[in-house]
């Protein structure tokens, strides 16, 4: 049997490159129907994410004229990694496998052929996993490399120059949905859920209309996601630095007291402000890092929704067959 397959996109303020790249996807879509490699169930699934100009608009002009476009829309902005989530739990329950990719038509969807590809081999995730970053500025390339660097050096386990273009079989999107954290960040949970898995390379292109999304400011917000959400190596880092200061601090003391035992201890303030400096530094730092624990925390307990889906395309075509 063929499987079905249903291509999750999330958007937000699309309304410049939804029209260009909305039919890509359908193409895409239909060339791998007849080749024979996904039903016709198949669907492209859009996920409006609060989106404040005419993104939904489209979403629903799109549904209406063809069967293979379905569209979801969120209650409000709630950000790209639980616009996915929103998507690829609405598709579980309907296909086989989903794969996620942007609106924005900067991942190569001919990579697609190959993720099913891969799947038919047997795998039950696919990354999609950028070859080079040669179309990005020197500072985009190297914070995002720097971006990836430091999630493996706090413990997060991540795929290198690996977005949230992937393939997710219904079978770990079961599993995933277990995954009940409100503070998300997929590219760490999918490594989590296990399976098997592969990469598919690619090469990036530029954004065919609009801006990005994406800024700095976002991007850090993200990574500190990520740590916060799948590793304590910072609170450990605190400890051992802790350790180490108090450490330095004890042998001070001994060396205060055997200079003054000597008589030769002399006054100032130099020292003594930059001990105080250093060591005040050291704990607002500290306190800052646990608190972040502690507000992540807060969130989590409360357990509020995730996503709040408040129109879907297919009750627009069930209350047109009604009336």
């Amino acid at each position: 049997m063929k499987p079905v397959l249903y291509i999750v996109i999330p958007c937000y303020n699309e309304q410049e490159v939804l029209p260009i790249t909305a039919p890509q996807f359908l193409t895409k879509l239909l060339v791998l129907r007849d080749l024979g490699k996904i039903s016709d169930e198949s669907r492209v699934l859009f996920v409006n994410d609060g989106s404040r100009d005419r993104t939904w608009e489209i979403i629903r002009e799109l549904a209406a004229s063809d069967p293979h476009y379905l569209g979801i829309s969120q209650s409000r902005n709630r950000g790209h990694q639980n616009a996915v989530l929103a998507g690829l739990m609405e598709a579980k329950d309907r296909c086989d496998i989903t794969i996620s990719i942007d609106c924005d038509g900067q991942d190569d969807i001919d990579a697609m052929d190959r993720m099913v590809d891969a799947y038919l081999d047997g795998c039950d995730v696919v990354y999609g996993v950028r070859a080079s970053r040669r179309t990005d500025t020197f500072f985009k390339r190297f914070t995002a490399q720097s971006f990836y660097k430091f999630l493996a050096a706090m413990g997060a386990e991540v795929v290198y120059n690996h977005a949230d273009y992937r393939l997710i079989s219904a079978r770990v999107l079961q599993e995933l949905a277990g995954f009940r954290e409100v503070n998300l960040f997929l590219r760490g949970l999918v490594p989590l859920v296990g399976f098997k898995s592969t990469t598919v390379s690619y090469d990036r292109a530029e954004r065919l209309a609009g801006k990005s999304h994406y800024p700095l400011g976002k991007m850090l917000t993200l990574a500190m996601d990520g740590i916060t959400s799948l590793s304590v190596k910072p609170l450990r880092l605190i400890t051992g630095f802790g350790v180490f200061v108090a450490l330095v601090s004890f042998l001070g003391v001994v060396w205060a007291i055997v200079t003054a035992l000597s008589g030769k201890s002399v006054e100032g303030w130099a020292s003594m402000t930059s001990i105080v400096c250093f060591v005040s530094g050291v704990q607002l730092i500290s306190l800052g890092i646990i608190g972040e624990y502690v507000g992540k925390t807060y969130l989590e307990v409360k357990q509020r929704p995730r996503y709040i889906i408040s129109e879907r395309t297919w009750d627009d075509a069930e209350a047109g067959r009604k009336s």
